[in-house]
């Protein structure tokens, strides 16, 4: 007997097709380009997207130190760090930040805005930043898109 209900789709690992994407961050704006960037790390943007699981695709950002910030977030905006010992805070700015570490940025940005568990950091491995035009992953043919 035929069930009137549909089957929730749950793709297996022989299912995902895994696409290497290149980004220019260049003149972007943070926050709209880490969430489209969580989205494709997600593998939200894919039919086959299952919540358990990384379906997502390979990123490559490239130009991370030519970022925006909207308003007076570059000076008022603060990262924090805790060493873990008595007086151990550190805050810095996106502006101190952008000129140490400009990947770094971006990097906090999409990881704020993945699931904080093992698949989190798991999707995280699959982000690769960085400060300049030049990146490592040609082999790869990445997919340029404008986000």
């Amino acid at each position: 007997m035929k069930s009137p209900y549909f089957k929730t789709y749950s793709a297996k690992p022989d299912d995902i097709e895994k696409k290497w994407i290149l980004v220019d961050a260049e003149g972007e704006v943070l926050g709209r380009l880490a969430s489209k960037i969580a989205i494709i790390l997600r593998g939200k943007h894919k039919p086959e997207f299952t919540p358990h699981m990384d379906t997502g695709d390979n990123v490559v950002v490239i130009n991370a130190e030519k970022i925006r910030l909207t308003g007076k977030k570059m000076t008022d905006k603060q990262y924090f760090s805790y060493s873990g010992y008595p007086g151990g805070e550190r805050f810095t700015t996106p502006a101190k930040l952008l000129e140490k570490k400009p990947t770094d940025v971006i990097t906090k940005a999409v990881k704020g805005m993945l699931p904080k568990n093992a698949l989190g950091r798991q999707l995280l491995r699959n982000l690769r930043v960085y400060a300049g035009p030049v990146h490592q992953h040609t082999a790869q043919q990445p997919e340029k898109v404008t986000l």
